[in-house]
């Protein structure tokens, strides 16, 4: 009778799922804690860099303010400042700056050689969104000296600093 019973007991595990000798694997074992953890932050840790740093340059150290007004744009010495305007040819020939050169924002990565990187740079566009890009681009492709201009055209000319028009 009692070779019956373990025989019983013995299917019995087996129809539950669970093993019947020592050395089955257990499933349902779980890892500790601190393990998952590890795991976890490992992952996320390791895939935030990598989305971060994909095909990006880290940036360079800009040795200017990101931004700088209109009044104190008008103030720098246009031999000591080169005034990159991003706007289209459109925008150019309505209104610009007399001493400012055009780069369309579009052109810019393939016309990097045209503009120095011996002087600093005020990126100008028409209200300063484009501009804040243009600065950006160029910090990126190893411009140091680059800021960008608040406000852009709208504010020069409201202001009553000198303009040209045409192309």
């Amino acid at each position: 009778m009692v070779k019956a019973n373990k025989s019983k007991q013995k299917k019995a595990i087996h129809k539950a799922g669970k093993p019947h000798n020592k050395t089955a694997v257990n499933p349902t074992r779980t890892l500790p804690v601190w393990s998952w953890v590890l795991v976890v932050t490992v992952v996320f840790v390791g895939g935030f860099l990598l989305i971060k740093n994909t095909g990006q340059r880290l940036p360079v150290v800009n040795n200017l303010p990101p931004e700088i007004s209109v009044a104190e744009a008008a103030k720098l010495d246009p031999k000591d400042w080169f005034f990159l305007d991003v706007r289209e040819p459109s925008e150019w020939a309505e209104v610009h700056i007399p001493y400012a050169t055009l780069i369309p924002l579009g052109e810019l990565t393939v016309r990097l050689s045209e503009i120095p990187k011996n002087q600093n740079i005020v990126v100008v566009c028409r209200s300063g969104n484009r501009s804040a890009v243009g600065r950006d681009l160029l910090l990126n492709s190893g411009f140091t000296n680059v800021t960008s201009m608040a406000g852009g055209m709208n504010s020069w000319q409201a202001q009553g600093h000198p303009v040209v028009t045409g192309p």
